[in-house]
C-alpha cells in the first residue's frame, strides 16, 4: 500500500471538494481544477479531510494510490496559493518580452522565437540592467505549469561549456572544462 496514498489531505477554508462519476473536482479562491480517478481508488470526503483508499491489491492500482492523492493535493495547493516557475536567460543578446499571451524571445537564432502560452497561465518578464533575463510563470495548474516551462527550456538548452541556454532559477548546471592545449616536445 502506498504510504503517500494513505495520508488524508486536509481541506482548507474557502476551498470546495466534490466528487462524482468518478471526477474530483476542487473549487478555491483561485479558480477550479478537476482531474479523473480511476474506480478501483475509493475517494472519501468529510467535513475537513480527503481520504484516498485502494481496495485492489493490483500492482498498478497500488501505483495509482498515492498518485491520485499527490494529484488532489496540487490541486489544492494550487487554488489556494497557486505555482510560481522562474527561468532564466543567460548568453550574450537574449532576450525576453511578452505581449499578453505571447512571449518572444530572442535567444541568439537568426529569428525570433514566438511561444504562444495558454490562457491558463500568466506570463511576466523582466530585464534589468547587468542582469539575466527572467521569464516567471504562473498558474493554478502544476502540471500544467511545468509542461509548458519545460517546453520553453526546450527552445534553448544549457549547453555544459558556458551555461547559455535557458535555465530554472537556481538551477545548478554540471559544467565540462574546455580543449586543453596540448604540450609538444
Amino acid at each position: 500500500m502506498s504510504r503517500i496514498g494513505k495520508s488524508p489531505i486536509s481541506i482548507p477554508k474557502g476551498v470546495e471538494i466534490t466528487h462524482s462519476a468518478g471526477m474530483v473536482s476542487v473549487k478555491g479562491p483561485k479558480g477550479t481544477l478537476k482531474q479523473w480517478v480511476d474506480p478501483a481508488i475509493e475517494v472519501k470526503i468529510s467535513d475537513n479531510e480527503v481520504v484516498f483508499e485502494n481496495n485492489s491489491n493490483q500492482k498498478r492500482h497500488r501505483a495509482m494510490h498515492g498518485l491520485y492523492r499527490a494529484l488532489v493535493n496540487n490541486m489544492v495547493k494550487g487554488v489556494t496559493e497557486g505555482f510560481k516557475v522562474t527561468q532564466e536567460l543567460v548568453g550574450v543578446g537574449y532576450r525576453a518580452t511578452n505581449q499578453g499571451q505571447l512571449l518572444d524571445l530572442v535567444l541568439g537564432y537568426s529569428h525570433h522565437v514566438v511561444f504562444e502560452l495558454p490562457e491558463e497561465i500568466k506570463v511576466t518578464t523582466k530585464a534589468d540592467r547587468g542582469q539575466n533575463p527572467m521569464i516567471m510563470l504562473e498558474s493554478i495548474d502544476k502540471q500544467l505549469l511545468g509542461a509548458v516551462a519545460a517546453k520553453i527550456r526546450t527552445l534553448r538548452k544549457p549547453e555544459p561549456y558556458k551555461g547559455k541556454g535557458i535555465k530554472f532559477a537556481g538551477e545548478v548546471l554540471r559544467r565540462k572544462a574546455g580543449k586543453s592545449a596540448s604540450k609538444s616536445s
